[in-house]
């Protein structure tokens, strides 16, 4: 009987573990496309590396994580990687 207990609370914590943390779906794509504006900003003011970034977008929406959507983590990161302050100004003037 206490296997069979044991098996339950196991594949219970799997399938919990399985779902997605964060889903951006048609409703949340308006504070998405706000956050990623906000990100920017706090990008270009703070110079924040990626991890830092990550931080505040999970903060500002309230989410422990959106690694696991591959749309989100590439909209975001382009984002990011086109901040003003990613490539020195002297840099920039020569590309």
């Amino acid at each position: 009987m206490f296997f069979f207990i044991l098996m339950s609370f196991f594949a219970n914590f799997t399938n919990q573990m399985a779902q997605p943390i964060f889903t951006l779906s048609p409703e949340m794509q308006q504070s998405w496309d706000y956050v990623m504006g906000q990100m920017l900003s706090f990008v270009n003011d703070t110079n924040a590396d990626v991890d830092m970034a990550y931080d505040f977008v999970c903060d500002q929406l309230g989410i422990d994580s959106f690694v696991d959507n591959d749309s989100a983590w590439d909209d975001f990161y382009m984002t990011w990687e086109s901040a003003d302050n990613r490539n020195p100004r002297w840099i920039q003037r020569w590309m």
